[in-house]
């Protein structure tokens, strides 16, 4: 004869549902919907929780929020962080800033991984140079990375372009360049065989430094000349403006070299008659191309 099954009492569903391995902990992302408000936050029905989830006010965006249901209408599902686990009464802490912010630094390391330049806000000047706003974070140019190293006041609320020197997502730390930015646009703008025109920085043994709209080129003092050059500085004060060829670009390094030499008619020409090469360039130009292409 069978034994009839004792029935299923509503305390043993309540202990058979606290058995259950609902798998939620810190860190891990998860589904929900705003069930209810709170003058400080929200009551979040989570999948697979025991009792809803609340998320704190400041937790709801990394910028500052003050009509929540704007950003979190309810009923509408959404991804959450879970920030601290389940207390005794089965709820989860959760945080949409935290997740955004995530989010943030990973658009960040691939910007760097990719050479990408990013835009930033100046908000603030220091000793050692500008704090900025970038995708909502603090960051930091250090003034050796500025094109205006002086009059640090005029650069804030500008936006600048710039590029990532360091990310530390541990210490929130950003340090940006907005000099690295500028050469890379610089190089992009850059083709060898074409014909510049730059201001002479520097003059070494070795050869002439020329800044090309925030760019620098070299001119090694082979390049200058198919006959010797006896004094560079002579022939090339600083400050002067100078015409030359780009011969070769190595962006990885921020190499642009190049030539005077590639636009004489003969041998010593720029060392005898500059100022005629100069006034005649574009013209010397064309013939001068077909040789670095060759």
């Amino acid at each position: 004869m069978a034994t009839k099954n004792p029935s299923f009492s509503l305390d043993d569903f309540a202990k058979a549902l606290d058995q259950q391995n609902y798998d939620l902990h810190k860190g891990q992302i998860v589904k929900g919907q705003v069930e209810s408000y709170t003058s400080d936050g929200a009551y979040i029905d989570i999948k697979g929780a025991k009792s809803p989830g609340f998320i704190p006010k400041k937790e709801i965006s990394i910028v500052e929020v003050e009509d929540v249901s704007e950003i979190l209408p309810l009923k509408e599902e959404r991804d959450f962080l879970i920030i601290r686990e389940q207390n005794a009464d089965g709820q989860i802490l959760l945080s949409i800033r935290q997740l955004e912010m995530k989010q943030i630094w990973d658009q960040l390391l691939d910007a760097q991984n990719g050479g990408q330049s990013l835009q930033a806000r100046v908000t603030g000047v220091n000793r050692g140079g500008v704090t900025v706003e970038v995708h909502s974070l603090r960051g930091f140019i250090p003034r050796s990375h500025l094109l205006e190293k002086d009059d640090l006041d005029s650069l804030v609320d500008q936006s600048l372009s710039v590029s990532i020197l360091e990310l530390d997502p541990e210490r929130n730390k950003i340090v940006l360049s907005q000099r690295l930015a500028s050469q890379s646009i610089g190089f992009s703008q850059l083709e060898v065989g074409q014909l510049v025109e730059g201001k002479i920085m520097g003059v070494k043994p070795f050869g002439v430094f020329v800044d090309i709209e925030g760019v620098t080129g070299l001119i090694h003092i082979k390049e200058v000349s198919q006959k010797y050059v006896e004094s560079l500085p002579t022939l090339f004060p600083v400050g002067n403006f100078i015409k030359a060829m780009v011969i070769s670009l190595d962006e990885g390094r921020h190499r642009i070299s190049l030539s005077t030499r590639i636009l004489e008619n003969y041998p010593g020409e720029v060392v005898e008659k500059l100022s005629e090469v100069m006034e005649s360039a574009e013209a010397r130009s064309e013939r001068a191309k077909k040789l670095i292409i060759l």
